[in-house]
């Protein structure tokens, strides 16, 4: 008789470079339950081409950013489970892995509270013009950049989830009012509940927190770009397809917005030859509202443990689909 074949080690493929970068205890769970990972750390996110290489001989994948397709999942013959490193789940193709029977996971609630702060950073820096007077002083000069105070202006948050929850606490705090509108949402505490349009039109500051559905398009169009209050902020910490940028950049060439502050964009990397890149006023960031060490280690923690129970044959505890 010959010996039957040894089953193949379980691999965990890790495409987000940020996984477990501020924390081992990520690594520790998988590592403890036999699913190390495939792929160890690098600096840089793989490409779709080097995803679909690899996805074959893996058995779970814990993604960031990347865009999860039909094609990635038909190509993964042994995955038992996805697992998304952070919250929003609008980049994995959810109908194609319910076909195959994966399961889906996310680290609910586990950066809220460093995109919130992050976005209000965001407002504050744009209405004041601190990153402006930063790069005039290192050139040498020494302005005296004038902005408004928050106080009495009025906050418009697009989804009042989590996020745009403590959004609204943080600008109540400033002395704003605050406006929301979020369709599946009923108790907006602290927020008049609005809809679409009235918010546009009230809003000094209009924050987006919620996914993009790229089966809809940007949710602000270049037609409700326009109808925004004029000289009025937006700020976007949150998904790029929400807005459209050209039509953004055109609206800020022209006065009609007074700014945009923006850390998530249709194209990431930013393109080189992105409107935005030279419009006036506005404040970019490297998609980086959820980057701090707390929340670092608690998306890891949260998708890790839900890797190991899927892989274990156990239902996950934060399940996307």
């Amino acid at each position: 008789m010959t010996a039957a074949a040894a089953s193949p080690p379980v691999t965990t493929l890790i495409t987000t470079p940020t996984f477990a970068r501020h924390s081992p205890e990520p690594w520790e769970i998988l590592a403890s339950a036999g699913a190390g990972p495939l792929r160890p750390y690098e600096d840089t996110a793989l490409s779709h081409t080097e995803l679909l290489a690899r996805i074959g001989t893996a058995d779970a994948l814990i993604v960031g950013m990347d865009t999860v397709t039909a094609e990635v999942i038909d190509a993964a013959g042994r995955l038992k489970v996805i697992a998304k490193h952070g919250v929003g789940v609008d980049t994995i193709d959810l109908a194609a892995a319910r076909a195959r029977g994966i399961p889906v996971v996310c680290a609910p609630g586990s950066n809220s509270r460093a995109v919130a702060e992050y976005t209000f950073g965001l407002v504050l820096s744009a209405f004041r013009g601190i990153t402006t007077a930063h790069r005039q002083v290192m050139a040498g000069e020494w302005p005296k950049v004038f902005g408004p105070e928050l106080a009495g202006r009025t906050l418009g948050v697009i989804g009042f989830g989590r996020i745009g929850r403590l959004l609204a606490g943080y600008a109540l705090a400033f002395g704003m009012t605050v406006l929301a509108h979020d369709p599946y949402v009923t108790d907006t505490p602290g927020a008049e509940r609005v809809d679409l349009d009235d918010l546009l039109a009230r809003a000094d500051v209009v924050s987006l927190h919620l996914p993009a559905d790229p089966a809809t398009g940007p949710l602000l169009s270049r037609a409700r770009l326009a109808a925004m209050k004029p000289g009025a902020l937006l700020v976007n910490a949150a998904r790029g397809g929400l807005v459209d940028e050209e039509a953004l950049a055109a609206l800020l060439r022209d006065g009609h917005l007074g700014g945009a502050a923006l850390d998530a964009f249709a194209h990431e990397p930013l393109p080189a030859d992105s409107p935005l890149r030279t419009a006036p006023r506005v404040l970019l960031t490297s998609h980086m509202a959820a980057c701090t060490p707390e929340a670092n280690r608690a998306m890891g923690v949260l998708v890790a443990e839900d890797v190991v129970r899927v892989l274990a044959g156990d239902p996950p505890l934060r399940p996307a689909t």
